[in-house]
């Protein structure tokens, strides 16, 4: 492939990805609304419960980039909407693991599941080996994402104007 048409093809690619990082955001939002949520809590519920074990606050803000408070927080939140308790960790008394509660994430995931044909339609003529490759993509752009997100916050700096 000569580099001419590289370059059109990852400019392609970044104008798409912009695109669908807008849509994606939108669609949170509105699931969000529709719960009742904030969108921020609704992806700390969404990360939480794809983990096979309930995590501490401090794994929370780990695995989503928030200082431990804002962690803390949104935790409080989702506790005051029955979505997740905090309960003590029976290996290690002095720490606090954090739930889902299956009842209300239950509601969550009914919305989940109105959407999710859609989204499976929208797959259905995809090979094996497509489905892979975007399974590869995706799991490499969580990656990237979570190494640039450490670049950005390392920084610690507002980018403002003067």
């Amino acid at each position: 492939m000569t580099s001419e048409r590289r370059h059109a093809l990852y400019e392609e690619l970044s104008n798409e990805s912009r695109r669908y990082m807008a849509a994606y955001t939108l669609f949170n939002q509105a699931i969000a609304d529709r719960l009742g949520l904030h969108p921020t809590d609704l992806q700390g519920l969404s990360m939480l419960t794809a983990e096979p074990e309930p995590l501490t606050v401090k794994q929370i803000a780990d695995m989503t980039g928030l200082t431990t408070g804002s962690a803390t927080r949104l935790v409080d939140r989702l506790e005051r909407g029955g979505y997740v308790l905090r309960v003590p960790d029976t290996h290690d008394r002095r720490r606090v693991l954090v739930t889902p509660v299956p009842e209300r994430v239950a509601r969550v995931t009914a919305v989940w599941d109105e959407l999710g044909e859609g989204w499976q339609a929208m797959l259905a003529d995809h090979t094996d080996a497509e489905l892979e490759a975007i399974i590869r993509h995706l799991r490499k752009a969580q990656q990237l994402s979570k190494i640039q997100i450490e670049h950005l916050r390392a920084d610690n700096k507002p980018d403002t104007p003067n």
